[in-house]
């Protein structure tokens, strides 16, 4: 199961805290990502879009194995999960950052990005890369990210278009 070392597990946000996955968390991280894709995308993607991408709440032992094989942090408000966001520490690729619509544009993903950022860089990554979505994109370019390419994904037989993103920094001198 991923950790997140005790010094970020209190985001920079008083009201919001960020903690590590935990058994559990699945179920709702589900729904998080569904209604996220359904009802947070302001109009980016198409209804046909926004069903290919995610046609149904994801569960099981598949969704369940693709959130602990990462690093996984969890945002609660008033001990409520409102968002979560992994990174995949082999690849220091950020695979999946959520947040419920009702909750956008209010520092969630802020505080989780801060979480996985400081800990990529204690671990001595010098490289992040996404595929940021129409939403993503300007969050990731707030951070400091470059966009590298456009991409087209297909999905069910439809096309997404979304963006490879990446942010370098010098390595750390003591990972």
């Amino acid at each position: 199961m991923s950790t997140v070392a005790s010094p970020w597990e209190v985001a920079r946000r008083p009201d919001v805290t960020v903690r590590s996955y935990a058994p559990g968390d699945a179920g709702m991280l589900g729904e998080i990502f569904h209604r996220a894709v359904h009802k947070g995308n302001h109009g980016a993607y198409t209804d046909e879009q926004r069903a290919a991408w995610a046609p149904r709440v994801p569960s099981g032992p598949d969704w369940e194995q693709r959130l602990t094989a990462q690093e996984t942090v969890v945002a609660g408000v008033d001990g409520r999960p409102v968002g979560f966001m992994t990174l995949d520490l082999a690849k220091m690729h950020v695979d999946l950052l959520f947040v419920l619509p009702e909750m956008q544009g209010r520092g969630v993903a802020d505080a989780m990005y801060l979480v996985l950022e400081s800990r990529a860089r204690l671990i001595g990554a010098t490289c992040l890369t996404c595929d940021a979505s129409h939403l993503a994109k300007p969050f990731f370019i707030r951070h400091g990210w470059d966009v590298v390419s456009s991409q087209t994904v297909e999905r069910q037989g439809v096309t997404l278009e979304d963006w490879r993103m990446e942010k370098r920094f010098p390595p750390n001198p003591s990972a």
